[in-house]
C-alpha cells in the first residue's frame, strides 16, 4: 500500500507532458498565412492605384484578391495563431497535455487543407458572395467538421484538468468556439445547386440580418474575444505580474458576451429591416463600451509596475501598443453605430479605417507580441534577434498609423462629397471626381500596407533563427565576449 500511495504522489508531482509540436507547427503556419494574406491585401491596395496590375487576369482581379485577403488573414493567420495559443495555454492551466492528441492533428491538418484549397477556390471566382464566410457549401461543412474536433480538443483537456479553477483565458477560448460554431452554422445554412454553388436558406433582408448577426459576431468572438484569451494568458506571463484584477475580467467576460451578440444590425441602418432592430443594435454597441475599456483597463494595470520591460522586451512593447489600439478600436466602432455618425461613415474607406485598426493595430500586433515570447519558449533558446524585433515594432507601428490615417482621410472626404447637392438638389460630384480625389489615400494606405507586410517578414525570419539556432554575428558577439571573459 505504501509503494503504491507513494508512487500516485510522485505522478501528481511531476510535470505533465504537453503536447507542444502542434503548437510549434500551427505558429508556423499562422506566420506564413500573415505573409500571404498580407501581400494579397498589398497587391490588390496596389491595384486602386495602378488598375493596370490586375493584368486583365481574373485570378488576379481586385474582387478575388481582396476575398483571398481576408480569408487568409482572418481564418489562415488569425485562426491557426488562435489555436496555436489556446492549446498552449489550455494545457498549462489545466496541468494536463491535450485531450485526443490525434483528433487535434486532425484539427491542424484539416483547417490547413481548408485554406489553401478555400484560397484557390475563391482565386477561381467561386465564392458564396457573404462578407467573411465567402467559401462555398463544401468547405462550410468541412469547417464545421473541424471546428468542433477543435472544441471537442479543448474542452476534453478542460474537462481532465488537475486545478479545479478555469482560468480567465479559456473563458474567452471556450466563448470563441461555442459561439462562432452557432454563428457559422445557422449563416451557412444554404441550398446546394453544385459542388460550386449554393443559394442562401434566407430571403431578401432576412438573409442581410443574418449575415451582419454573424459578421459582426464573428468579429466580436473571434477577433475579439479569442485575442482577449490571448491577452490574458500571454499579457502577465510577458509582464511577469497577476492580471490586475481577476474579478474585474469576470465582469467584463459576462457584459461582454451579453452585449456584444445583439450589435451586429448596426450595419445595416437606413436599410429594409425594422427600425427596432436598428436601434436595438445602436444601444448595445453604445453598451459594449464598458466592457471593453474595462478589459484595456485591466490590460494597461496589469503591465503598469513594469514599464520598465518596455526598453529591453520587444514583445512586450508589442501587446502595450495593442491594448491601446484595441481602446481606439473599441471606442470607434460604437460611436460609428449612432445613426448621425453612421450616415457619413457607412459604405466609405472610414470603415475600411476602422477595421484595420482593429485588424493590424489590435488582432496582428497582439499575435506579433505573443509570438515573439512564445517562440523562445517553444524552441527552447532566446529571441534571436531583440534588434530585428525592435526594428518590426517601428515599422508595424508606422504602417498601421499610415494605414488607418490614410483611410479615415479618405472616408470623410467621400463622405463630404457625396452628400455635396447643387442648386437643384442633386448629387454634385459624380464617381469620377469622387476617386479622383481617393489618389493620394489610395496611395499612402499601400505605403503603409508595404511597411506592415515588411516588418512581418522581419518577423517570420527572426522566429525561423530562433527555431534553427542560427544567430545574426551583431547578436551573437556579446555573449561570445561573456563566455571568453568567464
Amino acid at each position: 500500500m505504501e509503494d503504491t500511495a507513494g508512487a500516485a504522489t510522485e505522478a501528481q508531482a511531476r510535470p505533465a507532458r504537453y503536447d507542444d509540436r502542434i503548437v510549434t507547427l500551427f505558429t508556423a503556419c499562422a506566420v506564413a498565412w500573415a505573409i500571404v494574406g498580407m501581400s494579397a491585401g498589398v497587391y490588390a491596395a496596389a491595384e486602386l492605384v495602378w488598375p493596370g496590375l490586375n493584368l486583365d487576369l481574373p485570378w488576379l482581379s481586385f474582387g478575388r484578391l481582396r476575398t483571398l485577403h481576408t480569408t487568409a488573414v482572418i481564418f489562415g493567420f488569425g485562426v491557426s495563431a488562435l489555436i496555436a495559443t489556446s492549446f498552449y495555454s489550455v494545457q498549462r492551466t489545466s496541468h494536463v497535455g491535450l485531450f485526443a492528441p490525434r483528433l487535434a492533428w486532425f484539427v491542424f491538418y484539416g483547417w490547413q487543407a481548408i485554406m489553401v484549397l478555400g484560397g484557390l477556390s475563391l482565386l477561381a471566382g467561386v465564392n458564396a458572395s457573404k462578407e467573411y464566410a465567402e467559401l462555398e457549401w463544401p468547405f462550410d461543412v468541412a469547417i464545421a467538421v473541424v471546428w468542433v474536433a477543435y472544441g471537442v480538443v479543448f474542452f476534453g483537456t478542460i474537462a481532465r484538468r488537475k486545478m479545479a479553477p478555469i482560468y480567465i483565458s479559456n473563458w474567452f477560448y471556450g466563448a470563441l468556439i461555442i459561439v462562432v460554431t452557432m454563428l457559422h452554422v445557422v449563416n451557412s445554412l444554404a441550398l446546394p445547386a453544385t459542388l460550386t454553388k449554393s443559394y442562401s436558406l434566407y430571403p431578401g433582408a432576412q438573409d442581410a440580418i443574418v449575415q451582419w448577426w454573424y459578421g459582426h459576431n464573428a468579429v466580436g468572438f473571434l477577433l475579439t474575444g479569442g485575442f482577449l484569451g490571448m491577452l490574458y494568458y500571454f499579457l502577465p506571463k510577458q509582464a511577469e505580474r497577476p492580471i490586475w484584477s481577476y474579478r474585474l475580467s469576470i465582469v467584463a467576460f459576462w457584459a461582454f458576451v451579453y452585449s456584444y451578440i445583439w450589435a451586429g444590425p448596426h450595419h445595416l441602418h437606413y436599410n429594409a429591416v425594422p427600425e427596432w432592430v436598428q436601434s436595438l443594435a445602436m444601444v448595445m454597441s453604445l453598451i459594449l463600451l464598458a466592457p471593453s475599456w474595462a478589459t484595456m483597463i485591466n490590460g494597461i494595470m496589469t503591465v503598469s509596475g513594469a514599464w520598465r520591460r518596455l526598453r529591453t522586451d520587444p514583445a512586450l512593447k508589442f501587446i502595450v501598443l495593442s491594448l491601446a489600439f484595441y481602446g481606439l478600436a473599441t471606442f470607434e466602432g460604437p460611436m460609428m453605430a449612432i445613426r448621425s455618425v453612421n450616415v457619413m461613415s457607412h459604405f466609405t474607406e472610414w470603415t475600411v479605417g476602422h477595421v484595420h485598426s482593429g485588424a493590424l493595430g489590435w488582432n496582428a500586433l497582439i499575435t506579433f507580441g505573443t509570438f515573439y515570447y512564445l517562440v523562445p519558449k517553444l524552441a527552447g533558446r532566446p529571441l534571436a534577434s531583440p534588434r530585428l524585433a525592435n526594428v518590426h515594432f517601428w515599422l508595424a507601428l508606422t504602417g498601421v498609423m499610415l494605414y488607418v490615417l490614410a483611410m479615415w482621410g479618405a472616408g470623410v472626404t467621400q463622405s463630404l462629397l457625396w452628400l455635396s447637392l447643387d442648386e437643384l438638389g442633386e448629387v454634385q460630384y459624380g464617381f469620377n471626381e469622387v476617386m479622383a480625389a481617393m489618389a493620394p489615400y489610395y496611395g499612402l494606405r499601400l505605403l503603409g500596407g508595404l511597411l506592415f507586410l515588411g516588418g512581418a517578414v522581419l518577423m517570420a525570419v527572426n522566429l525561423w533563427r530562433t527555431f534553427t539556432g542560427v544567430e545574426r554575428a551583431a547578436d551573437a558577439a556579446p555573449a561570445a565576449l561573456a563566455l571568453e571573459t568567464r
